[in-house]
């Protein structure tokens, strides 16, 4: 290269980065390096640090500062470190921190509706859930029911489908639930009741202390990674499947509403894809893992893995739309809700149908 088109070149280099400079400039690019830091606060309904639960709101966190070139730190507090684990949703709620993370039916005595936001015993799949959620009108009555408390709220992962729990007794028929004492949240718990069972609530950090004394004869809590991890094969024999209670359970990220909207819009859609990313983060860890340690479960510590019999399943099928109609008669936001899911449901069961259900039986061919 000759030194006249040597200069030549440079010249143009430079021009064309001043030009790439422009634009970002007047698309905002360098807005998320300016103005203040922000220092925001995070309580969970988690023990801290947990996995994939306790986890997924550290990483969510991390994200959100990479992603805003630390414009944006958010100080993560497990259950019991700054307010008690079930107070979270009051703390973002009246500006005490600026964020949650827990999952809707913990709330349900303030929002009824908020458990059809969490788990619908023989609902939806957590494939067809985010789907209501993105692209039908999940999230937008979710936002809809939080909007008094002064909250927004995204999901921000998914445990998948769960295991129907652990008892320390066989269960052969629908009389064998009568006067069993069970761990079990959200509408699952209400279908327990009906059944003639005693619903025990209790975080997760309680579960195994209450199994070993004798205070709950069952528990459910999440599936075979979480589960293997808590010990409950230790004081528990029988290990049900399927979680017809929690075919999905999604965790969610709540926000106080006028701290959100105080926010510049760049912020708010990096806490947006932040959540998009965490969201699928610990679906996909959730499946990774639980077929794992059901192996460690199953063939390591030989505890029995039990399916309920159909009967007992139609008898809690019957009891959930029981349940559902009494509470949908009473609180008209939850109707509106499950008139949404419901339908959703339907449909999206309809390509399921010749989609993934007829692709798992012709694997079975």
């Amino acid at each position: 290269m000759t030194q006249n088109k040597r200069r030549k070149f440079l010249k143009k280099a430079a021009l064309t980065t001043v030009a790439a400079t422009g634009t970002a400039l007047a698309f905002g690019a360098p807005a998320v390096h300016a103005g203040k830091n922000l220092n925001w606060k995070m309580t969970t309904a988690w023990p801290p640090h947990s996995p994939l639960l306790g986890e997924g709101a550290d990483m969510l966190a991390k994200l959100i500062d990479e992603m805003s070139g630390g414009r944006l730190r958010i100080q993560v507090y497990g259950g019991g470190e700054l307010v008690p684990a079930l107070q979270a949703f009051d703390a973002v709620s009246q500006g005490m921190v600026e964020m949650g993370h827990g999952t809707p039916y913990f709330w349900s005595g303030k929002a009824p509706a908020a458990q059809f936001f969490t788990a619908v015993p023989f609902g939806m799949t957590a494939q067809q859930t985010n789907a209501w959620f993105y692209a039908g009108d999940g999230l937008k009555l979710w936002n809809e029911l939080y909007a008094p408390f002064n909250l927004i709220s995204m999901p921000i992962g998914n445990t998948g489908v769960q295991m129907g729990g652990w008892f320390n007794k066989e269960i052969n028929s629908i009389s064998d639930i009568k006067g069993l004492k069970m761990r079990i949240p959200g509408l699952g718990g209400k279908v327990i009741a009906k059944a003639g069972g005693t619903v025990v609530l209790s975080v997760g950090s309680e579960i195994y202390m209450n199994l070993e004394r004798g205070v709950i004869d069952a528990a459910e809590w999440v599936g075979p990674y979480h589960d293997y991890l808590m010990g409950f094969y230790k004081t528990a024999k029988y290990y049900y499947y399927p979680g017809w209670q929690e075919p999905s359970a999604a965790i969610e990220l709540f926000i106080n509403k006028r701290a959100f909207e105080k926010l510049p819009a760049e912020l708010q859609t990096i806490i947006k894809t932040a959540a998009y990313r965490a969201n699928m983060w610990m679906l996909s860890e959730f499946e990774s893992r639980n077929n794992t340690y059901l192996q460690k479960l199953t063939v390591g510590h030989n505890i029995q893995l039990k399916k309920f019999p159909d009967e007992i399943l139609k008898s809690f099928k019957k009891f959930t739309y029981e349940v559902i109609d009494e509470m949908t008669a009473k609180d008209a936001m939850s109707k509106k809700v499950y008139e949404s899911y419901s339908k959703f449901q339907k449909d999206v069961s309809s390509w399921s149908e010749i989609s993934e259900k007829a692709y798992h039986s012709m694997m079975s061919l």
